[in-house]
């Protein structure tokens, strides 16, 4: 049986226009279809072209799935098109005729998404948190309303933004409008539904973006539940949200009601891009059914768009008319199964398109890589083509004028009538006159602090000349706040008249003693009211609070007479300068930041990193500077605001890394680490130290040879105490994969000797050749001392030996000979002491507070087969001798915090190894667990944490992934968590690098 649908473009159009000939939502309507019943002329010419000043500041501009704001999407109505700029944050205004500027209106933050027009009234969202409403003739405010709780910034995706975002893009039925505020599920998420006859709340839905909820990855389950990111669709009683990267949510549209969110079930599938039509709904190249959001029809890659017949696909190559049909087809024990599909009612190949895609009455326009066309909707023949410069995103009919928005920033219109010449408005910065006092007083600055790049807080900033002189003369990105409105349209004019605002400055009217700017990230802070005379009395608190730890300058007064001060470490911060954390391999930080966690900055990161599956080298923490090494690189950024500082090449160094075999750091150890004022990276047989600052070599160290003769390749690394410490690597033992078969043959876990340079000189002070093998992980510094367990190879670990133990977890411990504890003197090489009795460990952790050496096992979620676990055992580190040895149960490698060990599985007394009150569920994860002094850090499907001084218990931070074995650090005050999920699919709703702070 086969029943067709009535026509679905006609059932769920919720347009109200201010004439018929009008485009005044995004896509032509509150359904996001793409279909006017407006008709387009057969020819068209170009009537003009608008060049803004700058190109879109796009917010993920890695991430295919988030096309939200990739061009500056326009509205008309009568004679006026309005888009939003998510480059300068201003709203637009311009002549549909002539493509002239109008009015514009200051936001506090990029406009990311279309406005829309009702009645007279333009209204539109911007990351500042805020929903405007402005008059279309004059562009002045009438009202503003806030998405979040309150009015507090963070550092998003290179710019200041609300901790709440409105990147719900506005939608209007009738006389009703909906949005949403917030992106992260943690901090709270916000649909909201406003009468715009009266201006009042008919409801908020403040509840869903905390729902306990399966994740992404299979077996996943955290209290994350939606995001909002993308255009907002209504069609009939629902209300769609576009959540990022993945599915959208359904509400109900009275009310607000929470529908359903599918999030599991669609696990690597999802996107911003969003429409209704009929009984369904599509995303990600997908149909799913409105009712329930049960997946209907794969469509593929492509643009989408309705038509009174159905829907039409276009690929880039084909386009599909499509009708959405019943179909009643026998399950697998034959009872007759309902299931709404698709049926095709033609094709047309050779189509170019597959970027955007609307129906103008009897007329497709399709948006290919850098054009557009026009088709007879009734022949598929084409009427029209026109090269664009840019990729066509954007597209709008309204009174006969097709509306064209590429990612370059340009909007076009053409029109039936032939110009006698093509109108290109272009915005043109303006020369301003300079004035010799601000001249002098940036002269002054930049040759005192030396900051010359990073972010800058002018705080007070008078008319805006000093933060216009000092975006001239340096690289800094400047935010220019002051308390008095006339000094803020001033400063704003000035700015935007030099062709630089939004993107090297904006400006913000604060009170300056609550600037709700976030705390920490100035590099630099300027006063232009202070260079002019005038004390900036009432902001001491703030400006300390802003300015940034580990080197932050703060440079006010007049020229000639400009104090500066720097600040320096934060007190109770922690360092993780080695793989884990320290030398000693405690995992653990001194950092006493404390829970619960919110934003400090989040951004989208080019730097390309190895498959999460591979277990690639944890990122570093040391004085200010978070470290991390990527496929080709490893590069050093501000860990205070996420600003790039320096990167040095290494074609290829994480390649072996590159691969699903879940083995990596876990058993290699890592090839980088930092101290001093340096930071150390092997490769082959050489080590390079760098300068941390600026990242140019400073010295080469060259590895011994093997005991063999042959050319030494580096293995382990450390550096303690002006000590540099190395390994020359087995390359004869390769061990096996731990999960899937991946080469192994650059991962070399075990090493034939043990050596030390003098960091400054580049002498060899001694190297140790093993007696048997060492294991990386095996070795332990601290405290003037090296320890280490020189013991047998473990035969089972080998690759060779993988088929004959297939099917078999773990050795069995006497399958591994025990070894010998060796402690040498860490200067001079000299052996202090050795215990040859019952060595069986994998791992060794020293407490230097504590005169403690932890031994124990790596018994993980896929580990060598000798990582048997069911057993710790710790020693005097002093003397050697064993102080309690005991069977535990745990899964994941121990940490040592104070004198507690913590793992998966218990918590026990280092000293006694008496049990500790202590208990910990985390759901997926595969990760090692990472500390603090208060909070233990790991992956539980999103990011969880737990704060060892609170009772909450453990607590998720959704929305984000950790990787696959230690990428989130308690360190400086704040936990970072660079992006470690390369190579997965899974739709969590953002993918970013991301700073949190702790509660003060």
């Amino acid at each position: 049986m086969l029943r067709n649908f009535l026509i679905p473009a006609l059932l769920v159009l919720f347009v109200s226009p201010l004439s018929a000939a009008d485009w005044t939502q995004f896509r032509g309507n509150a359904a996001r279809d793409g279909y006017t019943a407006d008709s387009l002329p057969a020819e068209l010419s170009l009537a003009w072209v608008h060049h803004p000043a700058h190109p879109p500041q796009t917010a993920w501009p890695r991430d295919d799935r988030m096309l939200f704001d990739r061009a500056f999407h326009v509205v008309a109505a009568g004679d006026t098109v309005f888009y939003g700029s998510s480059a300068d944050g201003q709203i637009h205004a311009l002549d549909a005729a002539t493509g002239q500027e109008k009015w514009t209106f200051y936001t506090d933050g990029p406009v990311r998404f279309a406005p829309v027009v009702w009645r007279d009234q333009v209204y539109a969202v911007s990351d500042d948190g805020y929903l405007y409403c402005l008059s279309a003739a004059d562009g002045s405010l009438i009202r503003k309303w806030r998405g979040g709780p309150e009015d507090d910034m963070v550092l998003g995706n290179g710019t200041l933004t609300s901790r709440w975002p409105a990147r719900g893009g506005p939608v209007i039925v009738e006389d009703t409008l909906y949005y949403a505020a917030g992106i992260w599920q943690s901090e709270k998420v916000f649909l909201h539904a406003l009468d715009l006859t009266t201006g009042e709340s008919v409801w908020t839905n403040g509840e869903s973006g905390q729902i306990e909820m399966p994740q992404p990855h299979g077996g996943a389950n955290a209290n994350s539940g939606i995001s909002a990111q993308g255009y907002v669709v209504a069609a009939g009683d629902q209300l769609f949200v576009p959540t990022g990267r993945a599915v959208p949510a359904a509400f109900q549209r009275t009310d607000g009601a929470f529908q359903y969110y599918h999030l599991q079930k669609n696990g690597h599938t999802g996107g911003t891009s969003t429409m209704a039509s009929g009984p369904f709904f599509y995303n990600g190249g997908l149909a799913f059914v409105a009712s329930d959001g049960e997946k209907a029809d794969k469509l593929g890659a492509g643009a989408v768009a309705a038509f009174p017949e159905g829907l039409l696909h276009a690929d880039g190559h084909t386009l599909r008319a499509l009708k959405p049909v019943e179909t009643t087809e026998p399950d697998r024990r034959g009872q007759p199964q309902t299931k709404m599909t698709h049926k095709e009612l033609w094709k047309a190949e050779k189509i170019p398109g597959g970027t955007s895609l609307i129906v103008a009455g009897d007329t497709i326009v399709s948006g290919a890589s850098d054009s557009v066309a026009t088709f007879r909707l009734e022949d598929r023949e084409q009427q029209w083509t026109a090269q664009v410069d840019g990729k066509p995103y954007g597209l709008a009919v309204a009174a006969g004028r097709l509306y064209v928005s590429t990612d370059q920033g340009t909007i076009y219109c053409f029109a039936a009538a032939s110009p006698d010449e093509t109108k290109t408005v272009k915005a043109e910065p303006q020369e301003t006159a300079a004035d010799e006092l601000v001249a002098k007083a940036a002269e002054e600055i930049i040759k005192t602090t030396g900051v010359t790049a990073g972010y800058c807080v002018d705080f007070g900033c008078g008319d805006g000349r000093l933060a216009l002189e000092l975006a001239k003369q340096t690289d800094l990105m400047i935010f220019a706040v002051d308390s008095d409105p006339a000094n803020v349209a001033a400063a704003r004019q000035l700015i935007n008249a030099a062709g630089l605002y939004g993107t090297r400055v904006t400006v913000h009217q604060r009170d300056l003693a609550a600037t709700t700017y976030p705390k920490y990230f100035a590099n630099l802070i300027v006063s232009g009211r202070s260079v002019a005379g005038e004390e900036i009395a009432e902001g001491q608190d703030e400006i300390a609070r802003l300015q940034r730890p580990y080197g932050g300058m703060v440079c006010l007064g007049a020229p000639g007479e400009m104090s500066v001060k720097t600040r320096g470490a934060l007190a109770d911060a922690g360092q993780w300068t080695h793989q884990y954390s320290n030398p000693a391999n405690t995992c653990s930080s001194v950092d006493t930041i404390k829970g619960p966690l919110s934003i400090l900055w989040f951004r989208d990161v080019a730097l390309e990193m190895p498959q999460r599956h591979g277990r690639g080298h944890a990122p570093l923490f040391h004085q200010g500077r978070l470290f991390v090494e990527g496929m080709d690189a490893l590069r050093a950024v501000d860990a205070y605001n996420g600003r790039t500082l320096w990167e040095y090449a290494l074609p290829g160094v994480q390649r072996a890394h590159d691969a699903d075999h879940l083995m990596g750091t876990a058993g290699t150890g890592s090839n980088f680490c930092a101290a001093g004022d340096s930071v150390f990276v092997r490769r082959d047989d050489i080590c390079v130290r760098l300068d941390a600052a600026i990242g140019e070599v400073l010295t080469r160290y060259e590895a011994p040879q093997s005991p063999e003769g042959k050319k030494g390749k580096w293995g382990y690394i450390a550096c303690e105490d002006g000590i540099l410490f190395g390994s020359v690597v087995n390359e004869d033992h390769i061990v096996q994969h731990s999960w899937k078969p991946a080469d192994m043959s650059e991962l070399f876990t075990e090493s034939k000797m043990l050596f030390a340079f003098d960091v400054e000189s580049g002498e060899k002070l001694w190297q140790y050749d093993a007696q048997e093998s060492i294991r990386n992980n095996a070795i332990a510094i601290g405290d003037g001392q090296v320890f280490l367990i020189d013991r047998a190879l473990a035969p089972g670990d080998r690759l060779d030996q993988a088929e004959k133990r297939r099917g078999k977890t773990d050795m069995k411990p006497a399958e591994h000979p025990t070894g010998e504890l060796v402690i040498l003197n860490a200067r001079s090489g000299k052996i202090k002491m050795k215990n040859d009795k019952d060595i069986f460990g994998t791992v060794l952790v020293f407490s230097e507070a504590n005169d403690m050496l932890l031994m124990s096992y790596q018994p993980t979620r896929f580990r060598l087969p000798s990582e048997v676990g069911g057993r710790i055992a710790v020693f005097r580190a002093s003397e050697g001798y064993r102080v309690w040895d005991k069977p535990m149960k745990y899964v994941t490698r121990p940490l040592v915090t104070d004198r507690t060990i913590y793992t998966q599985g218990g918590a026990w007394d280092l000293l006694t190894g008496e049990t500790q009150p202590f208990e910990f569920k985390r759901s997926y994860g595969c990760g090692q667990l990472a500390a603090g002094k208060n909070m233990l850090l790991f992956r539980s499907a999103t990011l969880g944490y737990l704060d060892l001084s609170r009772p909450e218990g453990r607590e998720d931070f959704g929305g984000i992934r950790p990787g696959c074995w230690i990428n989130a650090l308690p360190v400086g005050g704040l936990v970072l968590l660079p992006d470690a999920s390369a190579g997965c699919r899974c739709s969590y709703q953002n993918r970013a690098w991301v700073a949190f702070q702790g509660s003060d």
